[in-house]
């Protein structure tokens, strides 16, 4: 089947099934709904030196973005091919974020200063048909969100969750040193993305004077990504240089090969979409999941102290009918007969059912009273505390989603009262888990 339209079909599950209970537990929809649109996005970070720029013309063949050792572009710049009915130009940012068509519109929660310096060009270009390339600002040292008028890290963190690949450069001179580089890494990235989309890749390795000076740069950027990722293992780096401005032509034959790579790896990102679309979904279903499963449990032991109050209310409205009007005789001499004196003697008038009812009556309410104004306040009290025992986790995978959501779980459950106890969660599950077991594998052997 053709991916557009598999990916449309995606579009009406999701928006016709999944959003009216993202809405229903308080999930925003707006990150899947930015997700869902458009085309494949490959996102370029690194700092400033770093090629980034140099890397898109050269993919793309023409002189696109300006190039330079110092920094020469402090925007992020989105580049695609233009629509059918679209010309080659550029969207300014305030025209951008607040155009639906894009996935750029959350962008519009930050200051006007990221809005001026963001901006959409329109090239004529086979490959960005589908395809779009943002290349972002360099990442600088002893900056501050004050500094560049909008929180760096947290754009980068919301254009990561809406690309399919993510390109993270270096260079020989800066390999890893820089502060925003650190932040992104150890931080931003896991938190926004899987690593199954980032790709690492020290380019300007021409600079290199020669093949031991490439070695002893190569072993420091290995060195800092572990210190970064907290990890042993090191990620695959691409080595990588602009044949149109190389310095240096000693040894770089055997690198054509890994350049060549490079490129195939970002123009493939069209073959990821419907992989990460997908992935993203059941990510966030997976939450859900979690959150609905909680209150489930929520909703199951509350109808259960109900069941107990019910219960031990019935006992004592009976014990209430057939023993008040005995007490008040022993203690008072009211009434001349009792209900069941009168009852055994066959004298049983309307007047003997006063005191019981009354007594009756009055257990019930004092009981429902009791349970709405305490009981039910100190269950949530409880399980507000003890959210935890709520989930039920079955792996690691789980125990980290859990650690996402559970404080939604605790806002649901402030918010709540004897509705929420009775509202049918348990439905909901039955629906989250046909969406994820069932709908998104069918989605998935789609691909196959």
């Amino acid at each position: 089947m053709d991916e557009n339209i598999i990916q449309e079909d995606i579009k009406s599950m999701v928006r016709e099934e999944l959003f009216s209970l993202l809405e229903r537990y308080n999930f925003s929809s707006e990150n899947l709904e930015s997700i869902l649109k458009w085309k494949p996005i490959v996102l370029i970070i690194g700092n400033y030196s770093s090629g980034k720029s140099t890397l898109v013309n050269e993919l793309l063949g023409k002189e696109i973005q300006r190039t330079g050792q110092a920094p020469t572009d402090d925007s992020f710049t989105i580049i695609t091919s233009p629509g059918h009915d679209e010309n080659e130009g550029e969207i300014p940012g305030p025209t951008l974020i607040n155009d639906n068509r894009y996935p750029f519109t959350a962008l519009k929660t930050y200051s006007e200063r990221l809005a001026s310096h963001l901006r959409m060009k329109l090239v004529k270009s086979r490959l960005l048909e589908n395809l779009a390339i943002i290349d972002s600002p360099g990442m600088l040292d002893s900056v501050t969100e004050k500094g560049r008028g909008y929180d760096f890290p947290k754009v980068i963190g919301d254009l990561a969750k809406l690309a399919d690949l993510i390109v993270l450069m270096f260079d020989p001179h800066k390999a890893g040193t820089i502060k925003e580089t650190y932040t992104t890494i150890r931080n931003t990235l896991p938190e926004s993305t899987g690593e199954d989309r980032i790709v690492f890749v020290m380019s300007r390795i021409d600079e290199c004077d020669n093949l031991p000076d490439l070695v002893r740069s190569y072993g420091t950027l290995c060195w800092n990504l572990s210190q970064m990722t907290g990890r042993k293992d090191i990620p695959r780096i691409y080595l990588t240089f602009s044949v149109d401005v190389a310095r240096n032509s000693l040894f770089l034959d055997e690198w054509i090969d890994e350049r060549n790579q490079l490129k195939v790896k970002m123009l493939e990102a069209s073959g990821l979409r419907l992989n990460h679309i997908l992935h993203d979904i059941e990510k966030q279903a997976g939450e859900l999941r979690l959150v609905i499963q909680a209150m489930t449990n929520f909703s199951r032991s509350g109808l259960q102290l109900l069941k107990n109050t019910i219960k031990g209310t019935i006992v004592l409205a009976l014990s209430a009918f057939f023993l008040l009007d005995i007490i008040c005789q022993n203690l008072t001499g009211l009434p001349e007969n009792t209900f069941l004196s009168s009852f055994f003697a066959g004298s049983l008038k309307h007047f003997h059912f006063y005191l019981p009812v009354t007594g009756f009556i009055s257990i019930l309410l004092l009981s429902g009273f009791f349970f709405a104004k305490w009981q039910i306040p100190r269950y949530i009290k409880k399980c507000c505390k003890n959210v935890d025992q709520l989930a039920t986790l079955k792996n690691t995978y789980e125990e980290d989603s859990w650690e996402r959501v559970k404080d939604k779980v605790v806002s649901l459950l402030e918010n709540s009262d004897f509705n929420e106890i009775r509202f049918p969660h348990k439905e909901n599950l039955n629906l989250i888990d046909n969406i994820i077991n069932n709908k998104l594998q069918k989605y998935y052997s789609q691909l196959k």
